[in-house]
């Protein structure tokens, strides 16, 4: 088994305003509360290539950890900028519909969470084959992709945990890179 620690990259300005941040690039705040677990210490780190997770990755002390582009936010298309309540009050009935389709949501011209699946499932499977513990420091829509593959959920309903957003999250990867849940919400 290969540990594997999601951290999800430190607030913008945006994450601040609820926004939809998806592929934008928007910069951190000046400011922003960090903490690396203890449990984090010694693993490799790799980080998504946005520019949020790469200045996360920089001030967490690791400003040369690997650029992995599988491990880049969903992408939200047209819904970018925008906050989910806006996005509730103007489509209604059609979210709704799109929400209950769990792992097959897709926003307007976006992708969905089994898209984003499809594209670190191979990560993961690098991840366990090297044995390395790894330290990923990613985007919600990944963090809770590979919670959906390791819980079983489907993305309908409730999630199985709810996840704090400035915490890390703790997967063992199976030698097919198969993730299980350790410990969630580790700060």
């Amino acid at each position: 088994m290969t540990r594997l620690a999601l951290l999800r990259h430190a607030d913008t300005a945006w994450s601040a305003q609820g926004r939809i941040q998806g592929r934008t690039d928007t910069p951190l705040l000046k400011n922003p509360l960090l903490r690396l677990p203890d449990d984090c210490q010694g693993m490799a780190v790799v980080t998504s290539p946005l520019a949020r997770c790469v200045q996360t990755a920089a001030r967490l002390g690791f400003p040369d950890a690997a650029r992995e582009p599988r491990i880049v936010e969903m992408s939200w298309g047209g819904w970018e900028g925008e906050t989910l309540a806006a996005l509730r009050a103007r489509l209604g009935e059609e979210l709704r519909g799109n929400e209950a389709r769990g792992l097959d949501f897709r926003p307007a011209n976006g992708e969905s969470p089994r898209e984003v699946l499809a594209r670190v499932r191979p990560w993961l499977r690098e991840v366990a084959a090297a044995g390395v513990p790894t330290l990923a420091i990613t985007h919600k829509g990944v963090i809770r992709a590979i919670l959906a593959e390791a819980s079983g959920w489907d993305m309908t309903g409730r999630p199985p945990a709810k996840l704090d957003r400035h915490a890390a999250h703790f997967f063992t990867l199976d030698q097919d890179g198969k993730p299980g849940i350790e410990r969630l919400n580790v700060r």
